[in-house]
């Protein structure tokens, strides 16, 4: 089992100047203590989420990978997830390439739906009903797959159209940056997985709800005629984990039963604090979960 850091929140310490060394020391000390993977959200206003408001700091997620990419050597880097409303796919093809390049390899291309009207519509963002929110995923990551292929001719989708797909360099990542796609939509997003997707990335809303999603999930695989046992399984922990260490390891340990691979935690407290204390407390135990 795998454990990776989810960056959600750069209020703490509340100074702006202090957002970047903050940022720096928890990305060295998660890498330096093995922890798999780095993913900040792609949001532009904080959601209210623990009592969060939308005038709290947030950074663009790209722009903050790639100053996580020059003082990490190994983790895999990527936003969980990707909004797709947010990049035309052409453009954001280019920029996770950036990414991959500049970090040697490590970028990981997660990306899912969207849904944050709020700052969709404070930015001037186009808000498009939610079926035309998955049509846009869909096209979105064939143009990325095309883009990252040795076919560099037009793209003509309903909602896209590319007259060149060239994209110099290419990945340093083989065959191209993973591609995980996130939510639990049983009827969409898992069948998207099923189709495009490395890995997948669900809630850790508990075990049993877990396993139906996976179960779900198998079902497209085997309409999509997929192998089920390639796509990578990860899970977003959100509760405390520092609180309750034992019940989230107990738990860690029903997940890796059901396959999944890492599990994501976010910090609930100063981020510095909260990793220093995971590396020693957390992650040695979930590297032993078989």
């Amino acid at each position: 089992m795998k454990l990776g850091l989810h960056y959600w929140n750069f209020s703490t310490p509340a100074e702006p100047e202090l957002i970047a060394p903050t940022l720096a020391q928890t990305a060295r000390i998660a890498e330096d203590a093995g922890m798999s993977s780095f993913t900040p959200m792609d949001h532009y206003f904080q959601m209210r989420y623990r009592g969060g408001s939308a005038n709290e700091p947030m950074l663009e997620g790209y722009t903050t990978l790639g100053y996580v990419a020059a003082l990490t050597t190994r983790m895999t880097l990527g936003l969980m997830v990707t909004g797709v409303m947010y990049r035309h796919p052409g453009l954001l093809a280019k920029i996770v390439t950036t990414l991959d390049v500049l970090s040697g390899g490590r970028a990981q291309f997660g990306v899912g739906a969207s849904w944050y009207e709020r700052e969709q519509r404070g930015l001037g963002v186009p808000v498009v009903p939610m079926a035309e929110r998955f049509e846009r995923l869909e096209e979105t990551i064939q143009v990325c797959l095309q883009m990252w292929s040795d076919d560099d001719g037009p793209y003509q989708g309903r909602h896209y159209q590319l007259e060149e797909t060239l994209c110099v360099p290419a990945p340093l990542g083989r065959p191209r940056p993973p591609i995980m796609i996130g939510g639990g939509g049983e009827k969409k997003t898992l069948r998207l997985v099923a189709r495009y997707g490395d890995a997948c990335n669900l809630f850790a809303t508990g075990p049993d709800e877990v396993a139906h999603k996976l179960g779900v999930l198998r079902a497209h695989c085997d309409a999509e005629g997929r192998d089920y046992d390639a796509i990578e399984k990860t899970v977003m922990f959100s509760r405390p984990v520092l609180e309750q260490t034992d019940v989230f390891l107990a738990e860690a340990e029903e997940y890796a039963r059901l396959g999944v691979g890492e599990i994501q935690v976010l910090p609930d407290r100063h981020p510095v604090e909260f990793t220093t204390q995971v590396a020693e407390r957390v992650v040695p135990r979930v590297a032993a979960i078989g």
